[in-house]
């Protein structure tokens, strides 16, 4: 990674989600809002992106990710990504794809730097109990995101993103 990251903040219905990109990238979704901010193409397709899931309209990002982490946390990031819209696995289930423990997959659910981009919310305890949840109000947020993909709602009054002039 470069030293020079762009960051963007965005206003959702979980509160300011700020997405920061480096080399054409998004490396990080942090759950604060950015002290200084960045317009760049790629951070606002993927502020789009994020509106569009929001709303129920995108079931799958495109955006290109980097996120930094050990090639193990890396193979549990991709398999979560082909989880689908509206599915949730369990922890146990993802670790006998990967050959590993589910809490070794749960370890690396919780070290994710691109959440709900890269879906580790999709990722539940046994008999689907939700565990925990790295985002701002832990697992309440999870089940808001799994909520939101199981189309009994969809958010949409009020949500948008700004950029600064």
């Amino acid at each position: 990674m470069t030293e020079e990251i762009s960051a963007l903040t965005l206003e959702s219905p979980l509160g300011p989600l700020t997405l920061m990109e480096d080399d054409g990238a998004i490396v990080k979704l942090a759950w604060c809002k950015a002290e200084t901010e960045s317009d760049t193409t790629l951070l606002k397709a993927a502020g789009n992106e994020l509106k569009e899931y929001f709303t129920g309209d995108l079931k799958m990002f495109s955006v290109p990710l980097n996120p930094a982490g050990t090639e193990f946390q890396k193979s549990v990031w991709h398999e979560i990504c082909q989880i689908p819209y509206g599915i949730a696995l369990t922890y146990g289930e993802v670790a006998k794809n990967l050959s590993s423990s589910p809490r070794a997959v749960g370890s690396a659910c919780g070290r994710n730097p691109i959440p709900i981009i890269i879906p580790c919310h999709r990722i539940v305890g046994a008999n689907g109990h939700l565990t925990g949840y790295t985002g701002a109000g832990g697992t309440e947020t999870k089940s808001f995101l799994l909520d939101l993909e199981s189309d009994q709602k969809s958010f949409s009054p009020g949500w948008y993103y700004e950029s600064k002039p």
